[in-house]
């Protein structure tokens, strides 16, 4: 059975105790975070993802897979993850198209060009990831838990009062059916920067969460000494130009 039905077959308070019971098992800390996530989704059905469980699954088989995908995603954070590379080949068409435009460039500019642009892809990747590290390690003394593993439905991280909130990168980030989600529910939304300039919004992340600490410098350092510390955070082709 799926996940949800699992926890409506249960009940919020047996759903609880078996993900308690379960997490001990696993030797995964319960208190630090997956108590307050696993709490959100049990008290409201619509926040339960949908892809957690399968039809051999049983209650505790299902709240199991839960608590396994948790403890993954957290496993598998910015600061700890090895990163695979772009698993598609460039198009060479593109270096013909930017040197039928541009005339000037010879063809290792060509090459350092798509290199690039690989790089960034890469890059941009793991900005997300990045971000979600960043705030988990700032915001959880005030009481606020990532949701790692996207655990719960279309929200990032929940305040042990209940809270809710969702978080973007950019504000064009969005997709229509995480805003549809939030159609008369109470999850909080920020995005870090503006789409078309570029304009930061820490200021109102900090007093959403009740904190002075989150600002643009703080996370560029972070993500600098995250970087340091795990150069394979970043996935970087053996061939690439700029190696």
């Amino acid at each position: 059975m799926k996940l949800k039905e699992a926890i409506e077959i249960l009940g919020e308070n047996s759903s609880l105790a078996i993900a308690e019971n379960l997490a001990n098992t696993l030797n995964i800390a319960w208190a630090a975070g997956p108590s307050v996530i696993f709490k959100a989704i049990a008290a409201d059905n619509d926040r339960i993802p949908g892809n957690i469980g399968s039809d051999s699954d049983d209650e505790h088989a299902a709240i199991k897979k839960w608590l396994l995908k948790y403890q993954t995603g957290k496993d598998k954070r910015a600061s700890q993850r090895t990163s695979n590379p772009p698993g598609t080949v460039s198009d060479p068409m593109l270096s013909k198209i930017i040197a039928a435009r541009i005339t000037s460039l010879s063809t290792p500019d060509l090459d350092k060009i798509i290199s690039g642009h690989r790089l960034s892809m890469s890059a941009e990747n793991i900005l997300g990831l990045l971000l979600e590290e960043y705030l988990a390690n700032n915001l959880e003394p005030h009481g606020w838990f990532c949701a790692w593993g996207e655990t719960i439905k279309s929200v990032d991280f929940v305040h042990n009062d209940g809270r809710l909130l969702q978080i973007k990168n950019r504000s064009n980030s969005e997709n229509s059916s995480s805003s549809a989600v939030r159609s008369g529910t109470q999850i909080q939304k920020w995005y870090r920067i503006e789409a078309t300039k570029i304009e930061t919004k820490w200021d109102s992340l900090n007093t959403i969460c009740g904190t002075n600490r989150l600002s643009e410098s703080s996370f560029s350092e972070f993500v600098k000494t995250t970087l340091l510390s795990n150069p394979s955070c970043l996935a970087v082709e053996e061939d690439n130009s700029w190696q």
